[in-house]
């Protein structure tokens, strides 16, 4: 079995636990750390976009660390150890991490399966011929800066039907799990996880409509002009793009799948007081 295990950069106490989880495994086990937390525990390292060849991811950190992780574990189950405020993605308490891995090991060499729930991806593609990785959270499309006057002029349509025209900061597609994230900070709707839904929010838009739920399925177009040029970020990912651009949302074909026990939606609200 391969473990892989990514720790936020820069934490001391993240490399720590790092070091403890893989003291703790069985030495049958092969330990994979992402190559900078290895360098600081004097052991080999492997690049984030390897780990996608293990059996198993550990993120520890906060949510970045795991939307991090994620991109590079693909379909492989990832844990996340959370040492940050919230923790919508990762639902292991440091002090439960060393043994909370070690029973998910256990369980995978003798059942050969990980307990795990999958989450829904969104996926950007342009019209010049350009894509970006899933994101878990959400898709932005923005204008070169934020601000009265700046922005963007746009176009969206949801299945081939105009939402609304207008000019704004920007517009992002967020996923259920996205809603706790720049979807709610913009004035978005909070959506369950277990709710099947893509939410289209506009950012500062100089006569808004509301957040829109759509189906999970749903096309989301987002045409843009009116600068010469923008970003879209899946994620923390970026790319520019130079206007007019056309912009495709829809659901990624393969989820994320996080390993079981999973957070507790509601306690995790809480924290955001």
């Amino acid at each position: 079995m391969n473990v892989g295990i990514v720790a936020q950069k820069g934490n001391e106490r993240a490399a720590s636990l790092a070091a403890r989880i893989s003291d703790r495994l069985p030495s049958e086990v092969t330990v994979r750390l992402d190559a900078e937390t290895a360098d600081r525990l004097g052991a080999d390292g492997y690049p984030v976009d390897e780990m996608d060849a293990c059996d198993l991811v550990v993120s520890i950190g906060g949510d970045g660390t795991f939307l991090f992780a994620a991109r590079g574990a693909a379909a492989t189950p990832i844990l996340g150890v959370n040492l940050g405020e919230v923790g919508f993605l990762n639902a292991v308490p440091p002090d439960d991490a060393v043994e909370t891995v070690a029973a998910v090991v256990a369980g995978y060499r003798e059942t050969d399966t990980i307990p795990c729930r999958e989450v829904p991806r969104v996926r950007a593609v342009g019209e010049g011929d350009w894509s970006l990785h899933p994101a878990i959270n959400e898709i932005v499309v923005q204008g070169p800066q934020r601000g009265h006057g700046r922005g963007l002029d746009y176009e969206v349509r949801v299945d081939g039907h105009e939402f609304d025209t207008g000019h704004a900061d920007g517009l992002l597609v967020s996923t259920p799990t996205g809603s706790t994230a720049y979807n709610l900070s913009e004035g978005g709707p909070l959506v369950h996880p277990d709710v099947d839904a893509l939410v289209v929010t506009e950012m500062s838009a100089a006569e808004s409509m509301p957040a829109l739920v759509a189906r999970d399925d749903a096309e989301v177009e987002i045409r843009v002009r009116g600068a010469d040029f923008g970003y879209v970020s899946s994620d923390s990912t970026r790319k520019r793009f130079e206007m007019p651009e056309r912009v495709t949302v829809r659901a990624a074909e393969e989820p994320t799948r996080i390993a079981e026990p999973a957070s507790d939606f509601f306690e995790a609200l809480g924290k955001l007081d």
